[in-house]
């Protein structure tokens, strides 16, 4: 199994959303936090006064697969949320030991 996480721009959210739906992803974490790359955040106005914005919203994605449906839900996460602009975010991987559902002690691929 494997564990993917996904940091993506807010907007495009829903987007990514439908296309792991579908290729048959049934569950995922969105967690809204802040963070700045290559982007280095940006200045804004208001009330004339300039303000130097580091962390800009980003949505974070946590998605639990089984190992032959990883590879699909990356190539569906990238398509969705491209927009070819800096700060379209980055996908991490990483293997998963163990799964449990808690409300049935289901493991494995069972639990997912």
């Amino acid at each position: 199994m494997k564990k993917i996480e996904a940091i993506i721009k807010p907007f495009k959210l829903d987007d990514v959303r439908e296309a792991l739906s579908e290729i048959g992803v049934t569950g995922m974490t969105a967690i809204e936090v802040k963070g700045f790359g290559r982007q280095k955040g940006h200045t804004e106005l208001y009330r004339g006064a300039e303000y130097v914005i580091d962390f800009l919203p980003k949505v974070k994605l946590e998605i639990v697969v089984s190992d032959d449906l990883a590879e699909r839900c990356i190539e569906a996460i990238s398509t969705a949320a491209r927009t070819g602009k800096i700060g379209d975010g980055k996908i991490f991987v990483s293997s998963v030991e163990r799964v449990v559902r808690i409300r049935t002690g289901e493991e494995g691929e069972a639990a997912i």
